[in-house]
């Protein structure tokens, strides 16, 4: 009962939202480098945040410094959102909320420095990845249910490392988005304060079942957006292009925008992806060395991703 009130919470929200940016017209504009051509309301994914804000409102003695730290990057992506910003404060925000993050998860004192650098880069990156891929109707809402499902499953059946409600509560939020994004004609999307804020609720997660097994195959998890993104700012750094910018060489803007692909058939074929990887982490954790689990799961997606292009080449485009 309490998870129908909390839909029907979730949907007044993003309503209410829709009211707030068509009267300050909160907007996504279509350029040559976008994959959609119709103007949109931009910001939808403000749900998670408001996801988190709900949970914390009822856990107000847990999860203050994660809370904190979403809250942060929510208000400077929204900012971005409307206005765009420099890069180096978008970073300087995401590098302060992932100080905050790991001060929820108490990790200064129990791991080498080195360490603790390796996760703030890997966890930026993760950030901006999350971020990159969402560029098609669907692909966010979708690729963010195969992950929390997973994790929910571990948590539930494997490794008990959070309350279960944490991982549900973001769930429900997808759910929510996708009832208005995966659509022919969605009315809204993400916007960077959905994607990075989900990315970020992502990595918090992963970062603690880590933590609670240590092992790290659960970055496996994040594989198929990881392969695509990675492979996609080294080819562009190859092509000195700036990775920051908006471009559309991932391998879901080829498909889609090239190929013609219907946009929510691209996003659910990433999805299905992702579900078949963490079917293959979970069958094999602690069956096989997880050396051997990435070398199964990563070499195949990456010779999937570099299928984009043969794509470009059949259709005589160039990789730039």
């Amino acid at each position: 009962m309490q998870y129908i009130f909390i839909i029907l919470l979730f949907f007044a929200a993003e309503l209410f939202y829709f009211m707030v940016a068509e009267k300050y017209n909160i907007i996504d504009k279509p350029n040559e480098r976008s994959s959609h051509t119709e103007i949109t309301l931009r910001g939808g994914g403000i749900i998670f945040w408001f996801a988190a804000l709900l949970y914390f409102a009822k856990h107000i003695q847990t999860n203050y410094f994660f809370f904190i730290g979403i809250t942060l990057v929510s208000l400077v992506s929204f900012w971005d959102d409307i206005q765009s910003l420099s890069n180096k404060i978008r970073i300087s925000v995401h590098f302060l909320a992932i100080t905050l993050l790991l001060l929820d998860l108490g990790v200064f004192n129990e791991i080498p420095f080195f360490v603790i650098l390796l996760i703030y880069i890997a966890a930026i990156g993760f950030i901006n990845i999350y971020n990159f891929m969402d560029g098609i109707n669907g692909i966010t809402g979708l690729y963010t249910l195969v992950i929390m499902g997973s994790l929910l499953y571990v948590n539930q059946n494997i490794q008990l490392f959070t309350d279960s409600t944490f991982i549900i509560y973001p769930m429900i939020a997808s759910l929510t988005f996708l009832f208005f994004n995966y659509r022919k004609k969605a009315k809204c999307f993400a916007g960077d304060i959905g994607s990075i804020a989900i990315a970020f609720w992502v990595i918090y997660f992963i970062l603690k079942l880590i933590l609670a097994t240590n092992s790290v195959i659960w970055i496996l998890f994040f594989a198929v957006y990881g392969t695509d993104g990675v492979c996609t700012i080294l080819h562009r750094l190859y092509l000195k292009q700036n990775i920051f910018e908006a471009h559309r060489l991932h391998l879901y803007q080829i498909l889609s925008n090239e190929y013609k692909i219907q946009h929510r058939l691209v996003a659910l074929y990433y999805a299905l992806a992702q579900i078949a990887v963490s079917v293959i982490v979970l069958f094999l954790y602690q069956k096989v060395q997880d050396g051997l689990i990435f070398i199964i799961v990563i070499v195949p997606l990456f010779f999937l991703y570099t299928s984009k292009f043969y794509l470009l080449k059949k259709k005589n485009l160039k990789f730039n």
